[in-house]
């Protein structure tokens, strides 16, 4: 007979807190097991590989949503849609990249400036902030 586990032992077994397998659950991402007359929940190997893909996906920072969408795709006939969808969350990830180092930039010439104003004279960083507010 494979092996099941209670929710607490799916929860310890793949990191997720059992209240969030439970949102899991509610959300359709996560199948909950039928619940025998007078027993508990059993899950399955299967719960414990289904949840530790979204663990995976969300560090690769896809959305709950999107991992819906790849889970919907998930029986590899559907390669190019889920294709499509790395090929927009990379975009993504790419977008924000360029805006972090914009960020980066600008923020490290306003560092460089306070350290070169001396006496009494306004704080470069927090009068440019204020002129952008």
């Amino acid at each position: 007979m494979a092996q099941t586990y209670t929710i607490g032992t799916l929860a310890r077994r793949t990191g997720v807190h059992l209240e969030t397998i439970r949102y899991y659950q509610r959300r359709g991402l996560v199948g909950e097991p039928a619940r025998p007359p007078g027993g508990i929940r059993r899950y399955t190997e299967d719960h414990v590989q289904r949840l530790r893909f979204i663990r995976h996906a969300q560090e690769l920072g896809f959305s709950l949503d999107e991992i819906g969408e790849l889970l919907k795709l998930e029986d590899g006939a559907h390669c190019r849609q889920a294709r499509a969808l790395g090929e927009k969350k990379l975009a993504d990830v790419r977008k924000k990249l360029a805006d972090l180092q914009r960020i980066e930039s600008a923020l490290a010439a306003l560092v460089d400036r306070c350290g070169t104003v001396k006496g009494r004279v306004r704080c470069p960083l927090i009068a440019s902030l204020q002129a952008a507010a």
